[in-house]
C-alpha cells in the first residue's frame, strides 16, 4: 500500500509577499514557481520564491482545510506559523473587534 500525501506550504516571494500552496510534490512545485511556468501565476514576477514552510499530511481533507485557512491570514499569523511562534499565533486568532467580549 503506497501512502499519498498532500504538503501546505508557504513561500516567501523575492517583494516580501507571501504565497500558501498545496502540491502533492513539494520538490517539483517550487521548481516549478521558480521556473515560471505560468505568467500569470502570483509567484511569476515575484522570482525567486523561498520555501518557509511546510507541513505534509496524509488526510487531503484537512489539507485543503489548512491552506484554505492560511490562506485568510495576515503576514503576522503566517509569520508566526513560519516561525513556530506558538504564542503569537495563538494572540493571532482571537477577535478583536468591539463585540467579542459578548461570546465569552
Amino acid at each position: 500500500m503506497v501512502i499519498k500525501y498532500l504538503y501546505v506550504y508557504i513561500l516567501k516571494c523575492s517583494d516580501g509577499l507571501y504565497y500558501t500552496g498545496i502540491t502533492n510534490n513539494l520538490d517539483q512545485r517550487l521548481l516549478e514557481h521558480n521556473t515560471g511556468i505560468d505568467k500569470d501565476a502570483f509567484t511569476y514576477n515575484r522570482r525567486p520564491v523561498t520555501l518557509k514552510f511546510h507541513e505534509r499530511f496524509s488526510d487531503f481533507d484537512l489539507a485543503i482545510e489548512w491552506e484554505t485557512r492560511i490562506k485568510k491570514w495576515g503576514r503576522q499569523k503566517k509569520e508566526a506559523l513560519i516561525t513556530s511562534d506558538w504564542q503569537s499565533l495563538k494572540e493571532g486568532a482571537r477577535c478583536k473587534n468591539n463585540t467579542s467580549h459578548l461570546y465569552k
